[in-house]
């Protein structure tokens, strides 16, 4: 069967886009690992379906899959993608959707080609946790922005093994049995930050992870009280803005994520 696709990519984290609307799609984790193939498919960090929504006060449906075929409950810079995707085929308002992921309800808004989403609060908020390495102990935070992330703030960015450290802290036995992705943040002078992910289900580092960076900004503020809004600088050289509201009891509410989307190319492919 040939499909029809759009590539697209939000701060150089890149995904294959399907139009679903008509439900005729059931993918297999093999199907959409062979999609995301560098080598051997169109090649990207994940894969994301666009389908009717069960609920009739949506807009959308988006169905996201990890480059491993793997289903994700969520991603930040899919959900921009996402958001240029389906209101390019006429969903939503000219500049609002909302939409329903296995993390729950978004709702998204353009301007200017500038994509804000509006995240599901954190939850399961861990600061300060020790953990255990091969190199010895290390403090960590936690939280989950629709997907879990694990925190390490750093003073060298460029210092880290990311495959190695990265691996360790995605598949360290406190975050069993699903694992967490890894971010290293390092925070600059200037009070902005720096980022690298290693994101499971792709297995290795991407160019950006918004869920990540949505993280990092929000441990940043309750670790370190960065100044909201938080700018956070992906490896792919994008900036993303995160900002958000925070109760006396320093709960966080309004998650807003801010960054490009865009398309690199179309095309037909066989199934």
């Amino acid at each position: 069967m040939e499909i029809e696709f759009t590539k697209m990519h939000g701060a150089g984290n890149d995904f294959v886009m399907i139009d679903n609307l008509d439900g005729r799609l059931s993918l297999k984790p093999e199907q959409v690992a062979a999609l995301c193939h560098r080598h051997c498919g169109i090649g990207a960090d994940g894969l994301l379906l666009l389908e009717k929504p069960d609920d009739h006060g949506l807009d959308a449906r988006m169905i996201y899959y990890n480059a491993d075929g793997s289903r994700g409950e969520m991603c930040g810079n899919g959900a921009r993608c996402f958001t240029a995707f389906a209101l390019g085929r006429g969903l939503g308002s000219a500049e609002r959707i909302r939409f329903m992921t296995d993390a729950g309800p978004l709702s998204a808004t353009v301007r200017n080609e500038s994509y804000t989403i509006q995240m599901t609060p954190p939850v399961d908020t861990r600061i300060n946790q020790s953990l255990d390495l091969k190199n010895g102990s290390a403090t960590v935070h936690y939280t989950n922005t629709g997907v879990p992330h694990v925190v390490r703030f750093v003073k060298d960015i460029e210092a880290v093994d990311i495959r190695a450290e990265g691996s360790e802290l995605r598949f360290h036995p406190v975050f069993a049995p699903k694992g967490a992705n890894a971010n290293f943040v390092e925070t600059r002078n200037d009070g902005h930050l720096l980022i690298r992910t290693y994101e499971r289900g792709v297995e290795d580092e991407t160019l950006a992870c918004g869920t990540g960076v949505t993280a990092a900004a929000i441990l940043g503020h309750l670790v370190h009280r960065l100044p909201k809004p938080v700018r956070v600088q992906v490896r792919g050289g994008d900036v993303l803005t995160v900002n958000f509201a925070v109760e006396s009891d320093d709960r966080i509410e309004n998650v807003l994520m801010t960054g490009p989307a865009k398309t690199v190319f179309k095309g037909t492919v066989e199934l």
